[in-house]
């Protein structure tokens, strides 16, 4: 399910994440970096296992990635990737972010990321390679907090970050995935065509 070669010679953004499941908080994150910055496209990467993440609680890869594309369907400036299926886990940004350089040449890619995820690239492999190859766009997070680290330092003195002042958001997957265990009706959290699916499924109960 990749974004199809015609979209070729764009401003990809790539929004890392488990998804699980996705919300109308990463779609209304996605969509407001796609309008209101020079984002020509986001792309859902959906991520099979994320080295920071434990793998409790998660939806299997596939299934994850259908509600994603329920998520994005018929909405061209979002789209679903599983660019990191088929691949050894877990995943790391830096090698996804070389196969998709290679597989799309002509795209310029930038990565999307929440604040407290900017607050833990001193985690994350290779982070000042990274950081040096492709800019990152970040939105804020209420519960975002920096520590004190010199390689943090080091990694965003190099980073190119843009500030995008996205609503925030405080719904988490968490949240959806403990109140769909306590039979509470989260569809107000998620697109209508994501909320049929987990229901017909009987996900996370």
């Amino acid at each position: 399910m990749l974004p199809n070669e015609r979209y070729s010679m764009q401003k990809i953004g790539l929004f890392f994440g488990s998804f699980n499941p996705i919300h109308i908080g990463h779609i209304a994150i996605a969509g407001y970096m796609k309008e209101f910055s020079d984002l020509d496209q986001v792309w859902f990467v959906v991520s099979p296992q994320n080295p920071l993440k434990k793998k409790d609680n998660l939806l299997n890869d596939r299934d994850r990635l259908y509600l994603a594309g329920l998520a994005t369907a018929g909405n061209d400036g979002l789209k679903a990737s599983d660019i990191e299926f088929g691949r050894p886990a877990p995943s790391y940004t830096i090698d996804t972010m070389a196969l998709l350089k290679e597989k799309y040449p002509k795209n310029k890619f930038v990565l999307v990321m929440g604040e407290d995820n900017l607050y833990t690239l001193h985690k994350w492999k290779n982070a000042v390679e990274l950081v040096s190859q492709f800019p990152v766009y970040v939105y804020p997070r209420p519960d975002a907090v920096k520590t004190t680290n010199e390689l943090l330092e080091e990694i965003l003195k190099k980073a190119s970050v843009k500030w995008v002042k996205a609503p925030l958001m405080e719904i988490s997957g968490t949240f959806i995935r403990n109140g769909i265990k306590r039979g509470k009706n989260m569809s107000y959290y998620l697109h209508p065509a994501v909320w049929k699916y987990i229901v017909e499924m009987h996900f996370y109960e």
